[in-house]
């Protein structure tokens, strides 16, 4: 049976010397007693996130992500952030990766396969990180040159958040899910939530603009007060 895997791997493996995964949004499956684990990659041009979560019951996993390069058939991501560090220490985190039938296999597991979502593309999909807090009125950004970052990554329909330090790894929380963003409307549907489960099920209603590279984000907060923050695309 190994050797049946490794042989249809070979055969639907394409060249990756020097490829990048195409920017996307993957999910792999696979079943619990009563629910399910999920696994979510978010893939940018040379960026990813890699997030595992379970539902029915809710539970955060865990998350990382960081710049990535693909050597033959193996991907290799530098780490940004790691929710397991304190756990494992893992600043770099490498793994086989392979092609089959479209999807997206790792360390050869043919049983959970990553399939890419259908592409959905909306005004705010990107990479974002918190500069500040509204309006602007010429306060200091917080921005890449720091290592204190929250980073919010939009694409296909699917969002994450993630607060996080690049000097100490430290991982202060994060959560996604669902997004919808048209004619000023953004919505967020909550499938994650590091700091709190029982939040998961609860869709967001804000408003967006985009003015250049900033976004301007508005509406209430989970507790119901007025919120104004400023977001912007990391180039």
């Amino acid at each position: 049976m190994k050797r049946m895997c490794q042989t249809l791997i070979l055969l639907f493996l394409p060249c990756l010397l020097s490829a990048q995964i195409a920017p996307g949004v993957y999910l792999a499956t696979e079943p619990l007693d009563g629910g399910k684990r999920n696994y979510l990659l978010l893939v940018a041009d040379s960026y990813l996130v890699h997030t595992i979560y379970e539902s029915s019951p809710a539970k955060f996993v865990s998350t990382m992500g960081g710049y990535y390069e693909i050597a033959e058939d193996s991907l290799k991501v530098r780490l940004e952030f790691n929710s397991d560090f304190a756990k494992t220490g893992e600043k770099s985190h490498n793994v086989s990766v392979s092609y089959a039938e479209g999807s997206l296999i790792f360390n050869g597991n043919m049983d959970r396969p990553y399939t890419r979502e259908p592409a959905m593309e909306q005004p705010l999909d990107g990479q974002w990180l918190f500069a500040m807090r509204g309006p602007d009125t010429g306060q200091e950004r917080r921005g890449d040159g720091q290592p204190r970052k929250t980073l919010k990554f939009l694409m296909d329909g699917y969002f994450q958040w993630i607060a996080y330090n690049t000097d100490t790894m430290e991982f202060f929380g994060c959560g996604g899910g669902r997004y919808a963003a048209e004619n000023g409307s953004y919505i967020e549907a909550i499938q994650f939530f590091s700091r709190d489960d029982s939040r998961v099920g609860a869709e967001l209603d804000f408003q967006f603009e985009r003015k250049g590279n900033d976004w301007h984000h508005t509406g209430k907060n989970s507790r119901g007060e007025p919120m104004y923050e400023i977001w912007s695309l990391r180039e």
